[in-house]
């Protein structure tokens, strides 16, 4: 007898809408921004079983059940690198005042043929200095190692460097850094859209629970202080 395919209700890596706004049925924020690019937009292919919306979207509406008064702004652009965020994307976020932003983390960076990773981490700190400036909390991912590139035979070596990057600028500026690259969504076989790259939308919905487990643990941490 063949077994039911998964969906979204019955997958036990996810949240449904409304657990996870019972989660955060006492979260602070009003205002919850996004910057950078594809992964950060939550461009994925649809899957059976799961709606179609990105990770991002899927955290707005969550934070919207609890208060309706949340404002969500997402400037994130297909293909864009940290550098181009930086200059393209956080002026209009900073006016924005965010008290919740999220920031990539360098998918597009490390596409390059010879990438610079001094450079890169510049370009990183850079951003991280703006958005420290709107005093939002912060949030970013590691990149999951289903995000394989196989042109690049260091590819292995590239995604740890970045995710390197991400995780020391996420402690210096006590951001949130949700870890996706040793997640177990890593290994479904209906992980990634028809471009081998980017997550359908059941990662998109992994994803977003992960996001709000993240802030659900930054709440309890600020009660138990």
């Amino acid at each position: 007898m063949l077994k039911p395919a998964m969906t979204e209700q019955s997958d036990p890596l996810c949240l449904s809408e409304v657990t996870a706004a019972a989660l955060l049925f006492d979260a602070p924020w009003r205002r919850f921004g996004v910057v950078g690019d594809s992964l950060s937009a939550g461009v994925g292919a649809p899957t059976p079983g799961y709606t179609n919306k990105g990770w991002a979207d899927r955290v707005a509406n969550v934070l919207q059940r609890v208060r309706p008064d949340v404002q969500y702004l997402n400037t994130s652009e297909f293909g864009v690198t940290t550098a181009r965020t930086v200059a393209h994307q956080l002026d209009r976020m900073v006016e924005f005042g965010p008290d919740l932003l999220h920031l990539p983390c360098g998918p597009n960076d490390i596409l390059r043929r010879n990438p610079d990773f001094d450079e890169i981490e510049k370009a990183m700190r850079r951003m991280y200095d703006l958005a420290a400036r709107t005093r939002a909390l912060l949030t970013t991912f590691t990149l999951g190692r289903a995000y394989a590139v196989p042109t690049f035979p260091d590819w292995d070596e590239r995604i740890r460097a970045m995710n390197a990057i991400t995780r020391r600028l996420g402690a210096e500026y006590e951001a949130v850094v949700v870890d996706m690259w040793n997640h177990p969504v890593n290994d479904r076989d209906n992980l990634l859209s028809e471009d081998r790259i980017h997550f359908s939308t059941s990662g998109q919905a992994v994803m977003a629970t992960e996001v709000v487990r993240q802030l659900v643990y930054v709440l309890s941490s600020r009660t138990s202080e």
